[in-house]
């Protein structure tokens, strides 16, 4: 481990506790809260290119592509209303996260998960039903509610159930869910596109209603957390709690060390004032420069591009390859983030995906050109494109996919925990929905040159890891201070942290 970045597990302390069976089952049906973002990232892209589905409700965008015969492949997807309609999500989920964050810190993050679930679950059966263009932005504004509460909660939950040494393969479930979330809309897009009579889109979109049922059951069901517990008072029941999710009596450190935290988040009046303070510096930087970062890998420009590159009835095949590297990828994240750490798989992650980039930036440059028409495209180059892709796809998945979620929800003292995670959810929706605005634009005149733009974004975050994020694998989730006061840069700043 470099010293620049670097700091062991022996820091922190070492509280005794074990893997329950409660606690694995718990994290596992709160980490369900990521199915309805997944669900939604995988079937809004689906829907939009269902021809009965855009002639209903996006009439000029359909007339207009069907009266575009241009064969170039960079500019055909090119329509800015389209785009605002399935972008309109992410300004929601940006509004309600702010809120989420004193729902979260006040009424636990319980029950922020509840009104993630109901708000997603009406915006389902709004769109499911959907018979003019306000009912599908109305619904589509629930939907952006919902995810903003769950996205805001449920890596705070996790991170905080979990036990410290096992904290990143369990948070890493979220993301998990994530990547099931998408696959699944994939395989049912192109199903319930096959439905004669042309209604199947409303079976793609009101089916959001059931990752939306699983997270509000599950929200009822799960317990609260012990931090959350005695942040609101019930300190006697969060030491009940302790014992239970950690499977063993002796919990009195970590349990005064919760009591101590939350005692020192109660002295916070304004926990969003507080985080512009200078001992929070570190925090605030990671919140918002994470999410920046995750959104400038080029995710988004490569899972749009790779079916272009087969013909029609191909496409579902490239969306489900892909599909199942993501979720194979992020399943090696869960094994290897505790083992190998975070710092690890964010830098290998990081060559993997830049080296990608270039392959298939120079192998779209050869084929497309300029003009943005390749002709026929041979079977082995279309091969060779998706490897690659697979490849930068794993890349992501093994690291700033699952870690982009992980570290900034482990990372923040609890004074400002829900406040900072909401800093983090709200970058991630604002650079989520501009790059989704500009990104169809950016595609058609940068063209091949796309790829090698986010190849460039790639390796600045990769030098930003390497020098300013330490490991935080084995560190207790209320010692995390210690990492930044052994830092050679951060240091600086939270010498007067308690």
């Amino acid at each position: 481990m470099p010293a620049v970045g670097g700091i062991g597990p022996c820091s922190g302390k070492e509280y005794p506790g074990n893997l329950t069976p409660f606690v694995t089952i718990t994290c596992i049906v709160a980490a369900m809260g990521g199915l309805i973002f997944g669900y939604d990232i995988g079937i809004s892209g689906g829907v939009t290119t269902m021809t009965p589905f855009l002639q209903r409700f996006f009439r000029k965008v359909w007339e207009k592509k069907e009266a575009d015969k241009s064969t170039n492949q960079y500019c055909q997807y090119n329509s800015q209303t389209l785009t605002m309609f399935t972008s309109s999500l992410y300004l929601a989920a940006l509004l309600s996260s702010l809120v989420a964050s004193t729902v979260t810190r006040k009424f636990g993050r319980k029950l922020s998960m509840l009104f993630g679930g109901l708000l997603f679950f009406a915006g389902a059966l709004i769109n499911g039903f959907a018979k003019a263009v306000w009912m599908l932005i109305v619904g589509r504004m629930l939907l952006g509610f919902g995810i903003g509460f769950a996205n805001q909660s449920v890596p705070l939950y996790l991170s905080e159930m979990a036990p410290y040494r096992y904290r990143g393969a369990l948070n890493i479930g979220f993301q998990l869910s994530i990547t099931v979330g998408i696959l699944i809309a994939y395989v049912l897009n192109y199903f319930f596109a096959k439905i004669k009579g042309g209604w199947g889109w409303r079976l793609s979109l009101g089916g959001a209603m059931v990752p939306a049922l699983i997270i509000t059951v599950g929200s009822l069901v799960l317990p609260d957390t012990p931090n959350s517990m005695i942040e609101r008072g019930q300190t006697e029941e969060a030491r009940e709690k302790l014992k239970r999710i950690r499977g063993v009596d002796d919990v009195e450190e970590e349990f005064k060390d919760l009591v101590a935290a939350s005692d020192a988040s109660k002295l916070v009046e304004h926990p969003w004032g507080n985080l512009l303070q200078r001992k929070y510096r570190p925090h605030l930087t990671m919140a918002i420069l994470i999410p920046f970062f995750q959104q400038l890998t080029g995710i988004n420009v490569i899972m749009f591009f790779s079916p272009v590159l087969f013909n029609t009835n191909a496409s579902l095949m490239s969306a489900v390859i892909t599909g199942v590297v993501n979720v194979a990828a992020t399943l090696v994240s869960i094994y290897g983030v505790d083992k190998w750490g975070r710092r690890f798989l964010f830098l290998e992650g990081g060559v993997q995906m830049f080296i990608c980039q270039a392959v298939v930036a120079a192998c779209i440059g050869a084929k497309f050109g300029i003009n943005g028409n390749p002709g026929d495209l041979p079977k082995w180059y279309a091969i060779v494109v998706v490897l690659f892709i697979c490849i930068y796809v794993a890349g992501f998945a093994l690291s700033w996919g699952p870690l982009g979620w992980l570290v900034p929800s482990e990372i923040f003292p609890l004074e400002i925990r829900s406040a900072a995670q909401s800093v983090n959810v709200s970058v991630n929706m604002v650079f989520t929905f501009v790059l989704a605005q500009v990104f169809l634009t950016m595609l058609c005149h940068l063209k091949f040159g796309l790829f090698l733009f986010f190849a460039f974004f790639v390796v600045i975050m990769s030098i930003f890891v390497y020098y300013f994020l330490p490991e935080t694998k084995g560190i207790p989730i209320e010692e995390m201070n210690q990492v930044w006061k052994s830092h050679w840069y951060w240091s600086r700043f939270v010498e007067d942290l308690d």
